[in-house]
């Protein structure tokens, strides 16, 4: 069998495509601390989310204004296409009808102290059948961006802070 050789251009692709793919697989893979694992427990999906979380600015139990975080607006990508979204709850919703809410069950620093912690978090309550179906835990890895802006001066003002994260979404 003869092979018959590519174009340069066409293999400029090739390889620029074999070496895209194997950068989000190693991010969507990436080495989760201790307090986020999750143990005998298998990937259902991981899905990429592009949005903002927004805080409002409210008095703290000094008295002193601060941002609060409020809730996550963001939709959920995979290959690229809205396939959900995330917001208050903290609840994922999938396009297929299937949906979870969760809670806080461990968390980890960001990469940097611009990104917010990546988490780990129980579902405590399903909706609908779908991809989501049988999800025991989420996971918030790979963030960027997102933390709290600074002080704040107007009490009830909001802030929309900008991140990314992966979530992947794990089945007993």
């Amino acid at each position: 069998m003869r092979m018959q050789r590519l174009p340069g251009y066409l293999q400029v692709e090739i390889v620029v495509a074999v070496f895209a793919a194997a950068a989000f697989a190693g991010a969507a893979a990436a080495q989760v601390p201790d307090a986020i694992a999750a143990l005998g427990e298998n990937t259902v999906v991981t899905l990429h989310a592009e949005g903002a979380q927004l805080y409002e600015c409210r008095a703290g139990g000094d008295g002193k204004l601060a941002w609060a975080f409020r809730e996550p607006i963001a939709p959920l990508l995979l290959d690229g296409k809205t396939v959900g979204r995330h917001y208050a709850g903290p609840t994922w919703e999938h396009t297929d009808g299937s949906a979870v809410l969760a809670k806080l069950a461990g968390n980890a620093p960001g990469k940097s102290a611009t990104d917010i912690p990546w988490l780990k978090l129980t579902v405590t309550e399903h909706k609908g059948n779908g991809t989501l179906t049988g999800v025991t835990t989420v996971q918030r890895i790979n963030t960027h961006g997102g933390t709290s802006p600074g002080a704040c001066t107007t009490s009830g003002s909001f802030h929309s802070v900008p991140y990314t994260a992966d979530y992947v979404f794990l089945r007993k």
